[in-house]
Order: C-alpha cells, then structure tokens, then sequence
C-alpha cells in the first residue's frame, strides 16, 4: 500500500511503500510520547526505505534520543525525523535495519485500515497519568514483545499484496479479520 504523508505546516511531503499499513501498536515509552507528542502513546507503521520519497528535505531534522539506564548513558541508533518548521514528528529510521522506515501514523494522510485490535507496549515505562485503554483482549506488554510489526500482519493475513494493474504493479491491502478473534494465539507478557 502506497502512504502519503506530510508535516503539519506542509512543508514536507513523503511516500513510501507498506506491507504493514494497519496501525495496531501503541507505544507508551517516553522517547515515543515525548517525541511524537500529543498523548499518552505513538503508534509507528512499518514500510520500505528503499520507496521513501521526500520533498521538503531542506526543512527536515533529526533527534536521536539519549538512553539513559542506571549509570550507563548511550545514544539511540534511531532517527526520528521531524519538520523543523512546524515540529511535526514523521518517521523513524534505524540504521541498524536498513531497508526498514517507521512512518508516524500521525503524519500519513493516506486512510489507514482500522486494527481488529490494539497492542501496547512499553507500558513499565508509561507516564503515570496516562490511561490504557482499548478493547477487550488486547494484548499488553511492560517491554517490547517478541513478535514484529511484519509478523503481527503476516499472521493475521494483513499483509498488503501486490495487485497488478495494467503493465504497474500496485499494493492492494489483505482482508481484515473481524474483531478480537485475530489476537486468539498470542501471548502477553503477565504483570
């Protein structure tokens, strides 16, 4: 599935190409809070870095976040992009996965399938105001959970599928499953 995305102010425009285009995972930790801003939780899709395509570029920033864990202090290997105009939060590329691009949900005007299902992650780590909420069966995770963004939509047959259309190729998403039934076999960490 092709995305349109762009900055708040318009400045920036970008597209890319998704297989994972459904926006299912809420993340609650404070670089994903604090850097997407707005809320309690960010919720990053997945999509393929080769197809990223930028206008704006002059105006693009990047933060890579410091972590700072007991006495230890590193640099996150993650770029999150932002308008440096408007501070609108776009996407975040790691290096260390290089064909990989985390487009903002915020920021893609394309409309997104609705999740059958939310996750949340990072939720030993969530601002003590912020109230989790979703449907019943959600899954819930103190840290991150061992599966991928890819592996939640292979399993779930939401894979977006290349459709052809005359002599182009074009991503047509999968079907949605209907309610919770989705998440049957998946295993939350325990509090």
């Amino acid at each position: 599935m092709q995305l349109e995305g762009s900055c708040h102010c318009g400045s920036i425009k970008f597209s890319v190409e998704s297989a994972e285009p459904v926006p299912f995972m809420r993340c609650y930790c404070s670089i994903c809070r604090k850097t997407a801003g707005g809320g309690g939780y960010a919720i990053n899709l997945g999509a393929d870095h080769r197809t990223l395509k930028i206008t704006g570029k002059r105006h693009l920033r990047v933060y890579k976040a410091t972590i700072v864990e007991g006495d230890h202090v590193r640099h996150s290997s993650g770029q999150r992009h932002f308008c440096g105009l408007c501070g609108s939060a776009l996407w975040l590329y790691d290096p260390s996965w290089p064909d990989l691009v985390h487009p903002h949900a915020s920021a893609i005007d394309t409309p997104l399938p609705k999740p059958p299902a939310s996750v949340h992650i990072m939720l030993g780590s969530k601002a003590p105001w912020v109230r989790v909420e979703g449907r019943k069966g959600d899954e819930r995770f103190d840290a991150y959970p061992d599966f991928s963004l890819k592996e939640w939509h292979v399993k779930r047959g939401l894979v977006s599928k290349p459709e052809k259309t005359g002599n182009t190729e074009a991503a047509k998403p999968a079907k949605t499953p209907k309610g919770a039934k989705a998440l049957k076999n998946a295993k939350p960490n325990k509090k």
